[in-house]
């Protein structure tokens, strides 16, 4: 086809809406301001942060690091033996194997902070551990990127 296409959301955390913050409605249109299209080329990963604003005026920061993925073809395309696009009855038609063609996918992570920098970190380590296809659990990595102790004045560290 034309190579545009939509969006979907693959897996989230939470999983289900907080209360005081529920999950942007539309992210996926979002992550992709250009449209969801093919290239024949990996592009390198791009990473950029916006601010939503909210029907009560609170910020909400998206940052949204992308990268390209290998989509797999389609069944092969018969290539026309004569110069009218029709295919001549004498000779099959002979495969012709479509060129590779790279997918956008977008991590998001969405903050009432503004980090820039370390929202940049939290996504490329995402990013790493899943193109090198490491066996850790990205549900133990969310956690603890996202837990952390802060002592208590004065107390025991």
């Amino acid at each position: 086809g034309s190579g545009d296409g939509q969006g979907q959301i693959l897996q989230r955390f939470p999983e289900k809406d907080w209360e005081d913050n529920p999950f942007p409605q539309g992210i996926e249109l979002f992550c992709q301001p250009s449209g969801w299209q093919l290239f024949t080329e990996r592009n390198p990963p791009t990473f950029f942060v916006a601010v939503l604003t909210d029907i009560n005026s609170e910020r909400h920061y998206c940052a949204c690091f992308t990268f390209w993925e290998a989509v797999e073809s389609a069944q092969p395309q018969s290539h026309p033996r004569n110069g009218e696009g029709e295919e001549e009855e004498e000779e099959p038609s002979t495969p012709v194997q479509p060129a590779q063609l790279f997918a956008p996918k977008s991590l998001v992570l969405v903050s009432r902070l503004d980090h820039a920098e370390v929202f940049r970190n939290s996504l490329g380590l995402i990013y790493t551990i899943y193109v090198d296809g490491l066996s850790v659990s990205l549900e133990n990595v969310i956690g603890n990127l996202l837990t952390c102790t802060i002592p208590i004045t004065g107390g025991a560290q």
